[in-house]
């Protein structure tokens, strides 16, 4: 019997809806479908269960007209339902809410307030305390003292896009949009192997090349190759902290070794040969991260000899080739080595902008296959549009001329960044010229602290981030880096006002 010619059975069916009209709130000029918004309100009120199973619903004509909407809106809605298995139909009597739904534990909801259930959770699972850092929240108002990235401000994203959209637009593009190699697009593994030989003085081809999301999945994939629980790896007392992060959770032997002006001291690493094997050395060699010296070539010779004696391998972490600002740069390890023993990891995260996930790793052919095969169960393959259009931004040598342009602009920051330094700071931090990178390596004196620094800066709205991490040894050198190429003069100039404010409290303190 049709309700609309049954005006008790109309009205019945309007007093059974009526509860629940007030929760079905349909926005006409959302994005989302009218029936794909009433669907999952439906859900909602079934999952309530203020919808229980075996529930009767009113026919479409009748709750369109409820809802004010289309009839056309309200069967699509029901289809979809029974899709997805939350009706069912049951011929000459009409639609039902499923009754072989399970039952669903009663809970209180609150109304359009969906964050509440995720605020629990129903099942237990690893967690790793290695991983845990402090989230910072910056206010707009707030500067960040980071420790060294590029000015995103700077990127050539016209030239990128213009790039991009012309690749994308060609005929054949289809043909790169589908699963493609675990090793990255061909061309742009070519094309960096022939740039990387040029300007970098290696010896590699396309096949001992890797891309990757960045130099830290490169940095991930050879330490699950290289280490097991019990392995030692050798690092700086000095280090990159997210890179001792990652050697810790694959070994329990992290060994350490000093640095001083001249990078590590490959002295200790021999005597640690001498005492028990190691699989591996982890080194920037370029720009030490944290401290930015370089590794002398005397130590260079040194350690390329120790792995081919003791048959260990040199994880090259090359973070900052590009940024040299007294001198032309100096080849990496990887460019003297004739015995296989480096694996290369660099980026052009730093050098264009971080949001670009482009890294490599350079390493001899079975390294690079196996490291591939890892990488097919974290990250399936790359973005293969993005490394056409990185393969193109080298070729054509745009990326040389972006280094060009950015190395003056960032020089001018460094130099102004550590004049104020030293005119304003002399007394309470000490620090060396980087001669390239993108920050420098800040002394505080020992009489003070930076936790009471970094309390202090919050008043005057400077943040100056987890100055833990720079001593995770435990070393006490009370040293951080702060990044220049970030902030232009202006910027710089009121940081060092911040600064200023900062270190007077400190100083009265």
């Amino acid at each position: 019997m049709d309700s609309n010619n049954n005006p008790d059975l109309k009205y019945i069916i309007v007093q059974f809806m009526f509860p629940y009209k007030t929760s079905f709130q349909l926005k006409r000029k959302s994005k989302q479908a009218l029936y794909l918004q009433l669907s999952n309100q439906f859900i909602v009120l079934i999952r309530e269960r203020k919808l229980v199973p075996e529930t009767k619903l009113p026919g479409s004509r009748t709750l369109a007209e409820l809802l004010s909407v289309h009839r056309k809106t309200v069967v699509a809605c029901y289809d979809e339902l029974l899709l997805q298995g939350w009706l069912e139909v049951i011929p000459k009597k009409g639609t039902f809410i499923n009754a072989n739904l399970p039952e669903l534990q009663q809970q209180e909801f609150l109304k359009n307030d969906y964050k509440k259930t995720l605020d629990s959770i129903g099942f237990q699972f690893y967690k790793d305390a290695l991983l845990e850092r402090k989230a910072l929240t910056i206010e707009n108002s707030f500067m960040y003292l980071n420790d060294g990235i590029s000015d995103t401000r700077l990127t050539p994203t016209e030239d990128l896009a213009r790039t991009y959209r012309r690749i994308c637009s060609k005929q054949q593009i289809y043909k790169e949009m589908s699963y493609g190699s675990l090793f990255g697009n061909e061309k742009l593994r070519r094309t960096l192997a022939n740039y990387l030989n040029k300007t970098r003085g290696l010896h590699s081809a396309k096949e001992n090349v890797l891309i990757t999301r960045g130099s830290q999945m490169g940095m991930y994939l050879s330490a699950k190759l290289l280490l097991k629980k019990d392995d030692a790896i050798v690092v700086g007392k000095t280090n990159y902290g997210a890179a001792d992060t990652l050697f810790l959770q694959n070994t329990t032997c992290l060994l350490r070794v000093s640095v001083d002006e001249n990078g590590l001291i490959t002295d200790e690493i021999e005597q640690i040969c001498k005492e028990k094997p190691i699989k591996a050395v982890y080194v920037t060699s370029h720009h030490h991260h944290p401290t930015t010296v370089t590794l002398s070539a005397e130590r260079r010779i040194h350690l390329l000899n120790l792995s081919k004696k003791y048959k260990f391998a040199i994880i090259e972490d090359d973070y900052d080739y590009d940024f040299n600002y007294n001198h032309s740069p100096i080849l990496p390890l990887a460019s003297h080595d004739t015995n296989g023993n480096v694996i290369y990891i660099g980026s052009v995260c730093k050098t264009v902008a971080p949001v670009f996930r482009i890294g490599y790793i350079i390493a001899p052919t079975d390294f690079v296959n196996e490291a591939a095969n890892q990488r097919r169960f974290i990250d399936r393959q790359g973005d293969a549009l993005l490394e056409l259009t990185f393969e193109d931004f080298i070729k054509s040598g745009d990326l040389d001329r972006h280094i060009k342009k950015v190395m003056k602009v960032y020089k001018a920051r460094r130099d102004l960044f550590c004049q104020l330094l030293k005119q304003r700071f002399s007394d309470v931090f000490s620090f060396d010229f980087p001669k390239g990178g993108m920050a420098v390596w800040v002394r505080l004196h020992k009489k003070y602290s930076w936790e009471t620094v970094a309390e202090t800066a919050r008043k005057y709205q400077l943040e100056i981030g987890e100055w833990q991490r720079y001593d995770l040894a435990k070393t006490n050198h009370n040293a951080i880096r702060m990044g220049f190429a970030t902030y232009n003069e202006e910027e710089i100039y009121e940081l060092m006002k911040r600064l200023s404010k900062t270190m007077d409290e400190v100083r009265l303190n």
